[in-house]
């Protein structure tokens, strides 16, 4: 059962803080959920859990689609249990897909199943969270989507939680060079957009590739950040990550879209 506990909390500065914090993070893999995981750490909130839904269904108005996997490594790495969550990606009823299993009311072992993949090892490092998560907040890397956020900031209020959103409306340029800057190995997953070709499958994100990029989202009109669904990221290694996500992956290329499939992945050495 998910407890929104109100005791230690205090205003400073027109914000809501507790001293003692204990957050989920919802938890795609991408760049942008990897980013606000590492900024909850950063604030010295105990991070009780990474959650991730993967979407059985070919799209998904809340959630990535793209190497969601990744994100039980990223808890493995961090140390932190990792739970699964099952969406067939339908409008208006994905978000209570989330819910339940915040709720501690969804089939978690199915879940896991569902999600990991058959040819993956499973790390002994890997704890799937079964039992319900307690916590004061949900940390979600959204970016500019309102349908996204709207529908997170009304499940938290039901819950009795606070819903964060530490990157909102960042400027792209500005939220892409941070991640370079601080360390992030953010990867290409999938490319959907125009001006975008199967060699940016895989490729790595540094101040080289982003400014290839940026020329790219200027001349096509697509955004930097990817925000508009144009391409999505894996992050194999963070500054709050204690072992490096290694991985084969192939380049699967449709027509004008693709994707960048992982066919096996394991945490390396510990840092």
């Amino acid at each position: 059962m998910v407890v929104g506990s109100l005791a230690h909390r205090g205003i400073l500065g027109g914000e809501t803080i507790r001293r003692s914090m204990r957050v989920a993070v919802l938890a795609s893999a991408g760049k942008d959920s990897t980013y606000a995981a590492w900024w909850a750490t950063m604030r010295g909130w105990q991070v009780e859990c990474l959650v991730t839904v993967r979407v059985l269904g070919d799209d998904s108005m809340m959630y990535q689609l793209c190497g969601t996997a990744l994100a039980g490594l990223q808890a493995a790495s961090m140390g932190v249990p990792w739970l699964p969550v099952l969406s067939r990606g339908e409008e208006e009823l994905e978000v209570l897909d989330l819910e339940e299993a915040l709720l501690g009311e969804s089939d978690v072992r199915t879940a896991f199943v569902e999600s990991w993949p058959d040819h993956w090892d499973e790390p002994s490092e890997l704890n799937i969270m079964v039992d319900g998560v307690e916590v004061d907040a949900l940390v979600v890397g959204a970016l500019r989507s309102d349908y996204q956020r709207t529908r997170i900031d009304r499940m938290c209020e039901r819950l009795g939680i606070i819903s964060y959103s530490p990157l909102w409306h960042h400027p792209p340029n500005e939220h892409m060079r941070a991640l370079i800057e601080h360390g992030f190995d953010a990867r290409i997953a999938s490319v959907s957009s125009e001006g975008l070709g199967e060699e940016w499958l895989g490729r790595h994100l540094d101040h080289e590739s982003l400014d290839a990029l940026e020329a790219l989202a200027r001349e096509h009109r697509f955004n930097l950040d990817g925000e508009g669904g144009e391409f999505e990221t894996v992050v194999l290694c963070a500054p709050h990550m204690r072992a490096t996500i290694e991985c084969d992956a192939e380049s699967l290329w449709h027509g004008s879209r693709g994707v960048w499939n992982v066919e096996s992945a394991c945490l390396g050495p510990l840092r």
